[in-house]
């Protein structure tokens, strides 16, 4: 795993996700942005995570940063699990990894659960990655996580 830490600058990506569009780091220069990578679409964790953050979408939104989801599954795949579970979150096709290598969350074939939390100039001010990702964070971690920063 690549070794990005709090205080490092943010791993630059371009990955396409949902709603037909392609997703820059650069695009969220200015604002706060969080990063909730997954292991995949359709897993009961991950089905849980997604519908919580759907589930309390007012608070998600109030929170002062834009929420991504990273995993490797595909842009099609993402789609239909949006769909299906009426998500709020955009998806991101990460299908060769690179991006959850880049970030220090693939563990041999497998993306971790991670919280990583990008400030306003592009450095990571929040670092959380679950070993066994039976846990996620919650809207209120996420409140808890942002609000620090500030």
């Amino acid at each position: 795993m690549a070794k990005i830490d709090v205080g490092d600058a943010a791993p630059d990506f371009e990955l396409p996700g949902t709603g037909g569009r392609t997703y820059k780091l650069a695009d969220y220069r200015g604002r706060k942005l969080v990063l909730a990578f997954y292991p995949g679409d359709f897993t009961a964790v991950c089905t849980k995570q997604f519908c919580s953050y759907r589930d309390e979408g007012e608070r998600l939104d109030a929170i002062d940063a834009d929420v991504l989801g990273i995993s490797p599954q595909s842009v099609d795949s993402h789609e239909r699990f949006v769909k299906e579970k009426s998500l709020n979150v955009p998806l991101l096709a990460d299908e060769d990894k690179a991006v959850a290598r880049a970030y220090g969350v693939l563990a041999g074939p497998i993306v971790r659960r991670a919280l990583i939390i990008v400030d306003e100039d592009g450095v990571i001010r929040h670092r959380k990655v679950t070993l066994a990702g039976l846990n996620y964070e919650t809207v209120g971690d996420i409140e808890e996580a942002v609000a620090a920063i500030a």
